[in-house]
């Protein structure tokens, strides 16, 4: 059966207010607000050309960042959304964010919508693996971090919509992907710990500096932070490591957001079981994004959690991907029939709509939770 509503929206109506009481749980909705961490800019750039007949322009300078950032919420408002995510590759690219140099492991983007390479992290030795290597670091200051994307956005905004922002990716994915590579990461835990403290401890310190100075800006509901910590079967450094040098900022950084009336969107991928109850009681997370079939179905987790926090995506990416439209309807009929009864969920991708996930299943997602009744 065809879908009632079809996409793109011609007259959205978002409500961002509706969404964080959803996620909050102070409304249980008919129908689920959509959710997502990252849509990838070759797919923005795709729907902008192909389905709102817009002119794609790439951020060169303030006119053209504009003309960028106006595609940008205009994707996001067409396609349903109560809110945009301004994360750290498109504050980047539209001249703000805090930028951590790395090592660079160029290979060929093999995605069905490519534009160049694809980039690796650092599995080995990082940039940063002496105090020499620390104190040369052209570290990024929050202080010097243009606000000019953010403020822009906020108002540019269509009536109704609101804005979640995130600097760039979290404590231990910079530390471990961009600075000190995650072997060198495991052996400095144990040969240098004062060394990787400072890291860690300059890596939040900027984080949090940076959310500091962007509270009170207008149509700002909250924080969108993701900080990748696990893998299939664990974490991906113990959980004593995490408590000791992650968590404490994540637990600072949520807490400047509830005392500013801001939501903690809490994004991270892998198996976070040994820390899920830290996550939930010590940092304070409102939700949580990122799930996987084969380490926890959203379901599972929905049942588990989903009275004590925000529920959000789960969407598998591999079924999102390269299922069929029947197996996909299905699919996601199913999450949402297990989803939606006692509300704070929020339909979407189980991590990002990455440059390899087709237009059309990425809209038969979308067009299913617009859709949907119980």
């Amino acid at each position: 059966m065809s879908p009632k509503i079809s996409l793109p929206l011609e007259n959205p109506n978002p409500n961002i207010k509706r969404f964080c009481d959803v996620i909050t749980g102070r409304t249980i909705p008919k129908k689920p607000p959509l959710v997502e961490l990252v849509i990838n800019q070759e797919i923005v750039q795709e729907i902008t050309e192909t389905k709102l007949n817009a002119k794609w322009i790439s951020p060169e300078d303030i006119e053209t960042s504009k003309a960028y950032l106006k595609n940008l919420i205009n994707c996001w408002y067409r396609l349903g959304y109560d809110y945009v995510r301004l994360g750290g590759s498109i504050s980047r690219a539209a001249g703000g964010g805090l930028d951590y140099p790395e090592k660079e492991r160029l290979a060929d983007d093999t995605a069905s919508l490519t534009y160049g390479k694809r980039q690796w992290v650092e599995e080995g030795i990082g940039i940063i693996s002496s105090w020499e290597d620390f104190e040369k670091y052209p570290w990024p200051s929050p202080q010097e971090v243009s606000l000019f994307p953010y403020e822009f956005a906020s108002g540019n905004l269509p009536e109704g919509m609101g804005m979640f922002v995130c600097p760039a990716c979290g404590v231990l994915e910079v530390v471990a992907n961009n600075l000190l590579g995650y072997e060198g990461l495991s052996y400095a835990i144990y040969d240098q710990p004062d060394l990787v403290e400072a890291v860690f401890h300059r890596v939040g310190e900027n984080l949090l500096g940076f959310y500091e100075r962007i509270v009170g800006l207008k149509n700002l509901y909250g924080f969108f932070q993701g900080d990748d910590m696990g893998f299939k079967t664990s974490t991906l450094v113990s959980p004593k490591i995490l408590r000791k040098y992650v968590l404490p900022w994540h637990k600072r950084i949520a807490s400047l957001a509830h005392k500013n009336g801001l939501l903690y969107l809490f994004h991270s991928c892998g198996n976070l079981e040994s820390i899920t109850e830290d996550l939930i009681e010590d940092v304070k997370i409102d939700a949580k994004h990122s799930f996987e079939d084969l380490i926890m179905p959203v379901t599972v987790f929905k049942k588990k959690y989903g009275n004590r926090i925000g529920v959000l995506g789960g969407v598998d990416v591999d079924v999102l991907t390269r299922s069929s439209e029947k197996e996909l309807r299905k699919y996601v009929r199913n999450i949402l029939d297990a989803c939606m009864p006692g509300g704070r969920y929020a339909l979407g991708s189980g991590n990002s709509i990455a440059n390899y996930v087709p237009v059309k299943n990425y809209f038969i997602m979308l067009e299913e939770g617009l859709n949907w009744e119980e």
